[in-house]
């Protein structure tokens, strides 16, 4: 019998024994130079998105640099916090369909350059929706979609 597969919450909660910092090595060097990366927990991703109040956004790098900073590191990993970004929204949209009021505002979580991301639940149309509930502005350039940020 195949074994069940893990809630988006149960994702979140499952700290893989991490936080983890460690050297920058090998081939690594060539992009992040000397010193540290930490790979945070999927739930440090989460509450740094937790703390981005309404009508704000907050881009994955500045998470990236937030808990670099918090765990004395020079950098932090942009493949697992990505991945942690949608590990925390999955989980906030499986919470709020199951009628949880207060969830993770995914939607205020941007990628770089303030784009809005495909990966979220719903993809680009319910990010976008959300974002716009809130005052913002989204313009498309291409196929890609961005906040329109305020001069």
């Amino acid at each position: 019998m195949a074994a069940k597969k893990k809630t988006w919450r149960e994702k979140l909660a499952d700290d893989k024994n991490l936080p983890k910092v460690g050297p920058i090595e090998g081939k690594m060097t060539t992009r992040w130079g000397t010193g540290t990366m930490v790979i945070p927990r999927p739930r440090d991703v989460d509450a740094a998105m937790k703390k981005v109040p309404k009508g704000k956004t907050i881009t994955i790098n500045e998470i990236r640099d937030k808990l670099a900073k918090d765990h004395g590191a020079n950098v932090c990993c942009p493949m697992t916090t990505g991945i942690f970004a949608c590990i925390a929204a999955h989980a906030a949209e499986e919470a709020a369909a199951e009628g949880a009021k207060r969830v993770t505002p995914w939607w205020r979580t941007l990628k770089t350059g303030n784009e809005l991301n495909p990966k979220y639940p719903g993809g680009i149309r319910r990010q976008s929706e959300l974002l716009k509930a809130e005052g913002h502005r989204i313009v498309r350039r291409g196929k890609r979609y961005f906040v329109e940020q305020a001069a």
